[in-house]
Protein backbone atom coordinates (compact mmCIF):
# COMPACT_ATOMS: atom_id res chain seq x y z
CA UNK A 1 0.00 0.00 0.00
CA UNK A 2 1.19 3.47 -0.86
CA UNK A 3 0.85 6.16 1.78
CA UNK A 4 0.32 9.88 1.28
CA UNK A 5 2.61 12.40 2.93
CA UNK A 6 2.07 13.15 6.60
CA UNK A 7 0.04 16.31 7.32
CA UNK A 8 3.23 18.11 8.34
CA UNK A 9 5.10 17.32 5.12
CA UNK A 10 2.05 18.03 2.97
CA UNK A 11 1.52 21.38 4.66
CA UNK A 12 5.13 22.34 3.94
CA UNK A 13 4.70 21.37 0.29
CA UNK A 14 1.44 23.31 -0.10
CA UNK A 15 3.02 26.48 1.24
CA UNK A 16 5.12 26.61 -1.94
CA UNK A 17 2.10 27.04 -4.24
CA UNK A 18 0.13 30.29 -3.77
CA UNK A 19 -2.68 29.29 -6.14
CA UNK A 20 -3.98 27.01 -3.40
CA UNK A 21 -4.78 30.05 -1.26
CA UNK A 22 -7.06 31.23 -4.07
CA UNK A 23 -9.15 28.07 -3.75
CA UNK A 24 -7.95 26.57 -7.02
CA UNK A 25 -7.49 22.85 -7.54
CA UNK A 26 -4.82 22.35 -10.18
CA UNK A 27 -4.71 18.82 -11.60
CA UNK A 28 -3.04 19.31 -14.97
CA UNK A 29 0.62 18.59 -14.21
CA UNK A 30 0.70 16.25 -17.21
CA UNK A 31 0.13 19.41 -19.27
CA UNK A 32 2.19 22.04 -17.47
CA UNK A 33 2.95 22.62 -13.81
CA UNK A 34 2.50 25.81 -11.82
CA UNK A 35 5.74 27.37 -10.64
CA UNK A 36 6.54 27.23 -6.94
CA UNK A 37 7.51 30.33 -5.00
CA UNK A 38 11.07 29.00 -4.92
CA UNK A 39 11.24 28.82 -8.70
CA UNK A 40 9.76 32.28 -9.15
CA UNK A 41 12.09 33.80 -6.56
CA UNK A 42 15.18 32.21 -8.10
CA UNK A 43 14.31 33.39 -11.61
CA UNK A 44 13.31 36.85 -10.40
CA UNK A 45 16.54 37.26 -8.43
CA UNK A 46 18.54 36.29 -11.51
CA UNK A 47 16.70 38.82 -13.69
CA UNK A 48 17.23 41.56 -11.11
CA UNK A 49 20.97 40.84 -11.03
CA UNK A 50 21.02 41.15 -14.81
CA UNK A 51 19.02 44.39 -14.66
CA UNK A 52 20.28 46.29 -11.64
CA UNK A 53 23.04 44.23 -10.02
CA UNK A 54 26.29 42.84 -11.40
CA UNK A 55 24.72 42.68 -14.92
CA UNK A 56 27.19 40.25 -16.57
CA UNK A 57 26.66 37.10 -14.51
CA UNK A 58 27.33 34.31 -17.03
CA UNK A 59 30.62 33.02 -15.64
CA UNK A 60 29.32 33.12 -12.07
CA UNK A 61 26.16 31.29 -13.14
CA UNK A 62 28.20 28.27 -14.25
CA UNK A 63 28.39 27.04 -10.66
CA UNK A 64 24.60 26.86 -10.58
CA UNK A 65 24.64 25.01 -13.90
CA UNK A 66 26.98 22.39 -12.46
CA UNK A 67 24.75 21.99 -9.40
CA UNK A 68 21.65 21.60 -11.58
CA UNK A 69 23.40 18.99 -13.70
CA UNK A 70 24.28 17.04 -10.57
CA UNK A 71 20.71 17.27 -9.26
CA UNK A 72 19.30 15.92 -12.54
CA UNK A 73 21.72 13.00 -12.41
CA UNK A 74 20.65 12.28 -8.82
CA UNK A 75 16.96 12.43 -9.73
CA UNK A 76 17.29 9.81 -12.47
CA UNK A 77 20.20 7.92 -10.83
CA UNK A 78 22.59 8.42 -13.71
CA UNK A 79 26.20 7.27 -13.64
CA UNK A 80 27.41 10.84 -13.27
CA UNK A 81 26.52 14.43 -14.05
CA UNK A 82 28.69 14.11 -17.17
CA UNK A 83 25.86 12.13 -18.78
CA UNK A 84 23.44 15.10 -18.67
CA UNK A 85 23.00 17.68 -21.45
CA UNK A 86 20.59 20.56 -20.96
CA UNK A 87 18.03 20.95 -23.74
CA UNK A 88 15.16 23.36 -24.41
CA UNK A 89 12.50 20.65 -24.57
CA UNK A 90 11.82 16.96 -25.07
CA UNK A 91 11.68 17.23 -28.86
CA UNK A 92 15.14 18.80 -29.10
CA UNK A 93 16.56 16.11 -26.83
CA UNK A 94 15.02 13.26 -28.84
CA UNK A 95 16.30 14.80 -32.07
CA UNK A 96 19.90 14.64 -30.82
CA UNK A 97 19.52 10.87 -30.75
CA UNK A 98 17.35 10.40 -33.83
CA UNK A 99 19.53 12.62 -36.03
CA UNK A 100 22.85 11.39 -34.67
CA UNK A 101 22.62 7.62 -35.00
CA UNK A 102 24.38 6.39 -38.16
CA UNK A 103 21.35 4.72 -39.71
CA UNK A 104 21.49 2.13 -42.48
CA UNK A 105 18.84 1.30 -45.04
CA UNK A 106 16.62 -1.38 -43.54
CA UNK A 107 17.06 -0.32 -39.94
CA UNK A 108 13.77 -0.34 -38.07
CA UNK A 109 12.36 1.80 -35.26
CA UNK A 110 9.65 0.35 -33.03
CA UNK A 111 7.02 2.74 -31.66
CA UNK A 112 3.56 2.64 -30.13
CA UNK A 113 0.58 4.12 -31.92
CA UNK A 114 -0.43 5.93 -28.71
CA UNK A 115 2.73 8.00 -28.29
CA UNK A 116 2.72 11.77 -27.94
CA UNK A 117 3.87 13.29 -31.28
CA UNK A 118 7.16 14.54 -29.78
CA UNK A 119 8.21 10.89 -29.62
CA UNK A 120 7.12 10.16 -33.20
CA UNK A 121 8.13 12.94 -35.59
CA UNK A 122 11.91 12.78 -35.02
CA UNK A 123 11.74 9.18 -36.26
CA UNK A 124 9.31 9.90 -39.09
CA UNK A 125 12.02 12.27 -40.32
CA UNK A 126 14.31 9.26 -40.85
CA UNK A 127 12.25 7.71 -43.63
CA UNK A 128 14.29 9.36 -46.43
CA UNK A 129 17.32 7.51 -45.01
CA UNK A 130 15.64 4.17 -45.60
CA UNK A 131 14.63 3.66 -41.97
CA UNK A 132 11.38 1.75 -41.50
CA UNK A 133 8.90 2.47 -38.71
CA UNK A 134 6.98 -0.34 -37.03
CA UNK A 135 3.95 0.72 -34.99
CA UNK A 136 2.54 -1.35 -32.14
CA UNK A 137 -1.23 -1.12 -31.85
CA UNK A 138 -2.37 -0.45 -28.29
CA UNK A 139 -6.10 0.38 -28.38
CA UNK A 140 -6.42 0.03 -24.59
CA UNK A 141 -3.60 2.52 -23.99
CA UNK A 142 -1.17 -0.11 -22.65
CA UNK A 143 2.21 -0.82 -24.22
CA UNK A 144 3.06 -3.87 -22.16
CA UNK A 145 6.34 -5.76 -21.95
CA UNK A 146 4.74 -8.76 -23.63
CA UNK A 147 3.44 -6.66 -26.51
CA UNK A 148 6.82 -5.06 -27.08
CA UNK A 149 8.64 -8.40 -26.82
CA UNK A 150 6.36 -9.84 -29.50
CA UNK A 151 7.12 -7.00 -31.93
CA UNK A 152 10.84 -6.41 -31.45
CA UNK A 153 12.99 -8.07 -34.12
CA UNK A 154 16.59 -8.56 -35.18
CA UNK A 155 16.45 -5.42 -37.35
CA UNK A 156 14.90 -3.25 -34.64
CA UNK A 157 17.66 -0.69 -34.20
CA UNK A 158 15.78 1.44 -31.66
CA UNK A 159 12.72 1.25 -29.43
CA UNK A 160 11.14 4.66 -28.74
CA UNK A 161 8.86 4.49 -25.70
CA UNK A 162 7.28 6.92 -23.27
CA UNK A 163 7.93 5.92 -19.68
CA UNK A 164 4.33 6.98 -18.98
CA UNK A 165 1.77 7.41 -21.76
CA UNK A 166 0.32 10.91 -21.95
CA UNK A 167 -3.32 9.88 -22.43
CA UNK A 168 -3.85 6.59 -20.61
CA UNK A 169 -1.16 7.16 -18.00
CA UNK A 170 0.11 3.62 -18.57
CA UNK A 171 3.52 3.11 -16.96
CA UNK A 172 5.79 0.71 -18.77
CA UNK A 173 7.89 -1.86 -16.97
CA UNK A 174 11.09 -0.12 -18.02
CA UNK A 175 13.37 -2.55 -16.25
CA UNK A 176 12.10 -5.61 -18.11
CA UNK A 177 11.75 -3.72 -21.40
CA UNK A 178 15.27 -2.35 -21.05
CA UNK A 179 16.57 -5.87 -20.49
CA UNK A 180 14.85 -7.09 -23.66
CA UNK A 181 16.39 -4.23 -25.65
CA UNK A 182 19.86 -4.84 -24.22
CA UNK A 183 19.68 -8.56 -25.06
CA UNK A 184 18.47 -7.76 -28.59
CA UNK A 185 21.12 -5.09 -29.25
CA UNK A 186 18.34 -2.48 -29.57
CA UNK A 187 18.79 1.12 -28.43
CA UNK A 188 16.29 1.92 -25.69
CA UNK A 189 15.27 5.60 -26.07
CA UNK A 190 12.76 6.79 -23.48
CA UNK A 191 10.57 9.90 -23.48
CA UNK A 192 10.49 10.64 -19.77
CA UNK A 193 8.48 13.84 -19.61
CA UNK A 194 5.41 12.20 -18.03
CA UNK A 195 7.50 10.28 -15.49
CA UNK A 196 10.52 12.24 -14.24
CA UNK A 197 9.47 14.05 -11.08
CA UNK A 198 6.37 11.90 -10.51
CA UNK A 199 7.71 8.36 -10.33
CA UNK A 200 11.13 6.90 -9.71
CA UNK A 201 13.46 6.51 -12.66
CA UNK A 202 16.75 4.64 -12.45
CA UNK A 203 18.36 4.80 -15.88
CA UNK A 204 21.06 2.31 -14.96
CA UNK A 205 18.82 -0.41 -13.52
CA UNK A 206 16.35 0.13 -16.36
CA UNK A 207 19.07 -0.21 -19.04
CA UNK A 208 17.95 3.07 -20.61
CA UNK A 209 20.33 4.29 -23.32
CA UNK A 210 18.75 7.73 -23.76
CA UNK A 211 16.20 9.63 -21.68
CA UNK A 212 14.65 12.92 -22.83
CA UNK A 213 12.49 15.14 -20.65
CA UNK A 214 11.32 18.74 -20.71
CA UNK A 215 11.08 20.23 -17.23
CA UNK A 216 7.72 22.02 -17.45
CA UNK A 217 5.50 19.11 -16.43
CA UNK A 218 6.26 16.83 -13.47
CA UNK A 219 9.67 18.36 -12.81
CA UNK A 220 7.79 21.62 -12.18
CA UNK A 221 10.35 23.78 -13.97
CA UNK A 222 9.83 26.63 -16.46
CA UNK A 223 9.13 26.19 -20.15
CA UNK A 224 12.23 26.10 -22.32
CA UNK A 225 14.20 23.93 -19.89
CA UNK A 226 14.88 20.21 -19.85
CA UNK A 227 17.57 17.62 -20.34
CA UNK A 228 18.94 14.69 -22.30
CA UNK A 229 20.60 11.74 -20.62
CA UNK A 230 22.57 9.26 -22.67
CA UNK A 231 25.10 6.57 -21.86
CA UNK A 232 28.75 7.04 -22.71
CA UNK A 233 28.48 4.03 -25.03
CA UNK A 234 25.63 5.54 -27.02
CA UNK A 235 27.39 8.90 -27.13
CA UNK A 236 30.36 7.19 -28.75
CA UNK A 237 28.09 6.11 -31.61
CA UNK A 238 26.38 9.45 -32.20
CA UNK A 239 27.48 11.45 -35.23
CA UNK A 240 26.71 14.88 -33.91
CA UNK A 241 24.75 16.98 -36.41
CA UNK A 242 24.97 20.37 -34.69
CA UNK A 243 27.97 22.00 -33.06
CA UNK A 244 28.29 25.22 -31.10
CA UNK A 245 30.98 26.98 -29.16
CA UNK A 246 30.06 25.10 -25.96
CA UNK A 247 30.41 21.72 -27.68
CA UNK A 248 34.20 21.62 -27.41
CA UNK A 249 36.47 20.62 -24.57
CA UNK A 250 37.49 24.18 -23.63
CA UNK A 251 34.96 26.74 -24.94
CA UNK A 252 37.01 29.63 -23.56
CA UNK A 253 40.00 28.81 -25.77
CA UNK A 254 38.36 30.85 -28.52
CA UNK A 255 40.92 30.61 -31.33
CA UNK A 256 41.64 26.91 -30.97
CA UNK A 257 39.39 25.62 -33.73
CA UNK A 258 40.99 22.18 -33.78
CA UNK A 259 40.17 21.07 -30.25
CA UNK A 260 38.10 17.93 -29.61
CA UNK A 261 34.48 17.82 -28.56
CA UNK A 262 33.73 17.76 -24.86
CA UNK A 263 34.05 14.25 -23.47
CA UNK A 264 30.80 14.71 -21.55
CA UNK A 265 27.23 15.12 -22.82
CA UNK A 266 27.79 18.87 -22.62
CA UNK A 267 28.86 18.59 -26.27
CA UNK A 268 25.14 18.63 -27.18
CA UNK A 269 24.42 21.99 -25.58
CA UNK A 270 25.85 24.06 -28.42
CA UNK A 271 25.39 27.73 -27.58
CA UNK A 272 24.74 29.92 -24.56
CA UNK A 273 22.39 28.34 -22.07
CA UNK A 274 18.93 29.48 -20.97
CA UNK A 275 20.12 30.83 -17.64
CA UNK A 276 16.76 32.10 -16.33
CA UNK A 277 15.24 28.71 -17.11
CA UNK A 278 18.09 26.81 -15.48
CA UNK A 279 17.87 28.89 -12.31
CA UNK A 280 14.20 27.90 -12.12
CA UNK A 281 14.86 24.31 -13.09
CA UNK A 282 17.49 23.92 -10.38
CA UNK A 283 15.07 25.12 -7.71
CA UNK A 284 12.30 22.87 -9.03
CA UNK A 285 14.45 19.73 -9.09
CA UNK A 286 16.06 20.62 -5.79
CA UNK A 287 12.58 20.75 -4.27
CA UNK A 288 11.72 17.30 -5.64
CA UNK A 289 14.93 15.89 -4.20
CA UNK A 290 14.21 17.56 -0.85
CA UNK A 291 10.78 15.94 -0.57
CA UNK A 292 12.18 12.66 -1.89
CA UNK A 293 11.39 10.78 -5.13
CA UNK A 294 10.24 7.72 -3.17
CA UNK A 295 7.89 9.74 -0.99
CA UNK A 296 6.57 11.73 -3.94
CA UNK A 297 5.77 8.59 -5.91
CA UNK A 298 4.06 6.98 -2.93
CA UNK A 299 2.01 10.13 -2.28
CA UNK A 300 0.93 10.49 -5.92
CA UNK A 301 -0.08 6.83 -6.16
CA UNK A 302 -2.01 7.06 -2.89
CA UNK A 303 -4.03 10.14 -3.84
CA UNK A 304 -4.69 8.91 -7.39
CA UNK A 305 -5.98 5.65 -5.91
CA UNK A 306 -8.42 7.73 -3.89
CA UNK A 307 -9.41 9.72 -6.98
CA UNK A 308 -9.99 6.55 -9.01
CA UNK A 309 -12.08 5.08 -6.21
CA UNK A 310 -14.27 8.18 -6.08
CA UNK A 311 -14.63 8.66 -9.83
CA UNK A 312 -15.57 5.02 -10.42
CA UNK A 313 -18.61 5.46 -8.18
CA UNK A 314 -20.08 8.05 -10.55
CA UNK A 315 -22.64 6.79 -13.07
CA UNK A 316 -21.48 7.29 -16.65
CA UNK A 317 -17.74 7.18 -15.86
CA UNK A 318 -15.40 4.57 -17.35
CA UNK A 319 -11.75 4.44 -16.32
CA UNK A 320 -9.35 4.54 -19.28
CA UNK A 321 -6.17 4.49 -17.18
CA UNK A 322 -4.86 1.12 -15.95
CA UNK A 323 -5.80 -0.15 -12.50
CA UNK A 324 -2.88 -2.53 -11.97
CA UNK A 325 -0.49 -1.27 -9.31
CA UNK A 326 2.69 -1.46 -11.39
CA UNK A 327 1.09 0.18 -14.43
CA UNK A 328 -0.04 3.46 -12.83
CA UNK A 329 1.74 6.78 -12.41
CA UNK A 330 0.23 10.25 -11.91
CA UNK A 331 -2.38 10.32 -14.68
CA UNK A 332 -6.04 9.34 -14.25
CA UNK A 333 -8.10 9.45 -17.45
CA UNK A 334 -11.81 8.74 -17.76
CA UNK A 335 -14.38 8.42 -20.52
CA UNK A 336 -17.94 9.67 -20.17
CA UNK A 337 -20.97 7.79 -21.38
CA UNK A 338 -23.06 9.35 -24.17
CA UNK A 339 -24.82 11.71 -24.40
CA UNK A 340 -22.58 13.52 -21.92
CA UNK A 341 -20.26 16.00 -23.64
CA UNK A 342 -16.77 15.90 -22.10
CA UNK A 343 -16.01 19.41 -23.36
CA UNK A 344 -18.97 20.77 -21.41
CA UNK A 345 -17.92 18.93 -18.25
CA UNK A 346 -14.36 20.17 -18.68
CA UNK A 347 -15.49 23.78 -19.03
CA UNK A 348 -17.82 23.58 -16.04
CA UNK A 349 -15.01 22.21 -13.89
CA UNK A 350 -12.74 25.00 -15.06
CA UNK A 351 -15.38 27.59 -14.19
CA UNK A 352 -15.52 26.17 -10.66
CA UNK A 353 -11.76 26.46 -10.18
CA UNK A 354 -10.70 22.88 -11.00
CA UNK A 355 -8.06 22.67 -13.73
CA UNK A 356 -7.83 19.33 -15.52
CA UNK A 357 -7.27 18.54 -19.22
CA UNK A 358 -9.36 17.20 -22.07
CA UNK A 359 -7.51 14.96 -24.49
CA UNK A 360 -8.98 12.92 -27.35
CA UNK A 361 -12.49 13.33 -25.94
CA UNK A 362 -11.45 12.09 -22.48
CA UNK A 363 -10.99 13.88 -19.16
CA UNK A 364 -7.47 13.68 -17.70
CA UNK A 365 -6.64 14.39 -14.06
CA UNK A 366 -2.97 14.62 -13.01
CA UNK A 367 -2.22 15.66 -9.41
CA UNK A 368 1.26 16.21 -7.97
CA UNK A 369 3.01 15.87 -4.61
CA UNK A 370 1.44 18.96 -3.01
CA UNK A 371 -2.14 17.94 -3.84
CA UNK A 372 -4.10 16.34 -1.04
CA UNK A 373 -6.66 13.61 -0.53
CA UNK A 374 -9.09 16.45 0.15
CA UNK A 375 -8.34 17.86 -3.30
CA UNK A 376 -9.25 14.47 -4.79
CA UNK A 377 -12.54 14.34 -2.90
CA UNK A 378 -13.44 17.90 -3.89
CA UNK A 379 -12.74 17.38 -7.59
CA UNK A 380 -14.61 14.06 -7.59
CA UNK A 381 -17.62 15.79 -6.00
CA UNK A 382 -17.37 18.63 -8.52
CA UNK A 383 -17.15 16.15 -11.41
CA UNK A 384 -20.30 14.37 -10.26
CA UNK A 385 -22.13 17.68 -9.83
CA UNK A 386 -21.25 19.08 -13.23
CA UNK A 387 -22.05 15.78 -14.93
CA UNK A 388 -25.47 15.90 -13.36
CA UNK A 389 -25.91 19.49 -14.53
CA UNK A 390 -24.69 18.67 -18.04
CA UNK A 391 -27.15 15.76 -18.14
CA UNK A 392 -29.95 18.14 -17.21
CA UNK A 393 -30.53 16.44 -13.87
Amino acid sequence: MHAPFSPEILSRARELFPHLKQGKIYLNHAGTSPLSTRVVEAMTAYLRRRSEGELDTYQNDLGMVAECRTDVSRLIRAESADRIAFQSNTSDAINVIAAGIPWKTGDRVLLGDIEFPANIYPYVNLKPLGVELDFISAPDGRLTTELIASKIGQHTRLLALSAVQFLSGHRGDLRSIGSICRNNGTIFAVDGIQAVGAVRIDVQKMSIDALSAGAQKWQMGPHGSGFLYLTEELQSRIRQKNLGWLSVENPWDFYNYEQPLASSARRYEGGSLNMPGLWGMREAIGTLIEFGPDGIESHILAITSRLIERLMKIDGVTLFSPLAEGERAGIVTISLAAPLDPQTVFEKLRDRGAAIAIREGKLRYSPHFYNSTGDMDRVADMTEEVMREAHGG
